[in-house]
């Protein structure tokens, strides 16, 4: 193809981008990338309930919305929360009868279990424009897969318990990663201005996960069993729409 075509193809698309992206959000459904940042609460449920309670994730991600409502993208979530069980058990190889541990200096230190991890998404799913203020708002049904892990993080009051350090930890953090699915729905809401665009949904995620380490302490074993770690929640996500709005009309008589 001759250069001076490709240039004319290449300027018709890129009028023709422009053209839709200005389209307004109040009357015309509109295509854009979407930056976002979420905060969601879960519950877990299944294989996850042996140590962990309610735990919090925080995260981001990217998506790209089409001209017909469908929603494509990936989301990064990092998991956190307090809510650790079955302390006595996990610690039983290093504690005294008392349940307590003694740290490098020779006195009785204290120990804070945490949940960590992340889980990686990638969703697709359609914006069905019904009770919503324009056509890129309304109920969102979304599906996803991806990957999920957590562990165990322990910290010791001074840092000076050298049965918790480096690989010695790894004996005691329960890492567990897999394969992972679920879905979310709720309400996703692009406003007619920058200001006001955000999703709320109801979550589930599944993940089929086993141990990433060589060996468990607490077991005296590798760890060779699959779990079923289930996640359930309500997520809130802010968005910052990346479309060009349109020019303001002006009518002269």
């Amino acid at each position: 193809m001759p250069k001076k075509y490709l240039v004319l193809v290449v300027c018709c698309l890129m009028a023709f981008h422009v053209s839709q992206a200005q389209r307004r959000v109040s009357d015309s459904t509109i295509s854009s990338f979407l930056f976002h940042g979420s905060y969601a609460l879960q519950i877990p449920s299944g294989d996850l309930t042996t140590y962990f309670g309610v735990n919090s994730t925080i995260g981001g991600g990217a998506s790209y919305k089409s001209d017909r409502n469908w929603l494509t993208g990936f989301s990064v979530d990092f998991i956190f929360g307090d809510k650790v069980k079955n302390r006595a058990q996990l610690l039983s190889m290093i504690t005294t009868k008392d349940g307590e541990i003694i740290d490098g200096d020779g006195i009785y230190t204290s120990l804070a279990l945490f949940e960590r991890g992340y889980q990686l998404r990638f969703h697709t799913g359609k914006i069905i424009p019904v009770l919503s203020p324009n056509p890129n708002s309304g109920i969102l049904v979304l599906a996803n897969i991806g990957y999920v892990s957590h562990h165990i993080r322990i910290e010791s009051q001074y840092g000076t318990a050298p049965q918790i350090k480096g690989d010695y930890a790894k004996g005691y953090d329960k890492l567990r990663g897999g394969f992972s699915a679920g879905g979310e729905v709720g309400y996703f809401l692009m406003g007619n201005t920058r200001v006001l665009n955000f999703i709320a949904t109801l979550q589930f995620l599944h993940g089929w996960t086993r141990s990433q380490r060589d060996y468990s302490f607490d077991l005296m074993a590798k760890d060779n069993k699959s779990y079923n770690d289930n996640y359930y929640g309500f997520r809130l996500t802010w968005m910052i729409p990346t479309y060009q709005r349109a020019p303001q009309q002006y009518y002269y008589y």
